[in-house]
């Protein structure tokens, strides 16, 4: 018995429609459940390698805690962390949006990444794996 992978993460927010128009713009995020007017909303992102999928909810409530914002670090990983940055980046309905916390970097444990800020002020980091000769 052993455990496998994460199936999915679910977020609590307040806002569903500035959440929605976010995650609704990330390239490999495809919606498969809710929407803007919903209470309850689920992207799908599937790794082509695998054929896995994970999923990344999103849950209204008007419950949230100091806990909410500071649970943690999302890590997804992309193909292309240097386009996805500067997707991100040089949209400017997306900026409107988060905050981008820094640029592409490499890090000693063997991947490039780079940190954002959500609406609701999640932090997501998206990595990709490197070569480290």
């Amino acid at each position: 018995m052993k455990v496998q992978k994460i199936s999915a993460i679910t977020l609590k927010i307040q806002n569903m429609k500035r959440e929605w128009k976010f995650y609704s713009k990330v390239p490999g995020l495809t919606l498969t459940y809710g929407g803007p007017d919903s209470t309850f909303t689920s992207f799908e992102m599937k790794d082509d390698l695998s054929n896995s999928k994970t999923y990344l909810n999103l849950e209204s409530t008007n419950e949230l805690t100091k806990f909410n914002k500071n649970f943690g670090r999302i890590i997804i990983y992309a193909d292309d962390v240097d386009k996805l940055y500067h997707y991100l980046k040089n949209d400017e309905n997306i900026t409107q949006l988060i905050t981008i916390k820094n640029e592409p970097r490499d890090g000693e444990w063997g991947e490039r990444y780079f940190h954002i800020l959500d609406p609701e002020e999640y932090e997501l980091s998206f990595a990709q794996i490197i070569n480290q000769n």
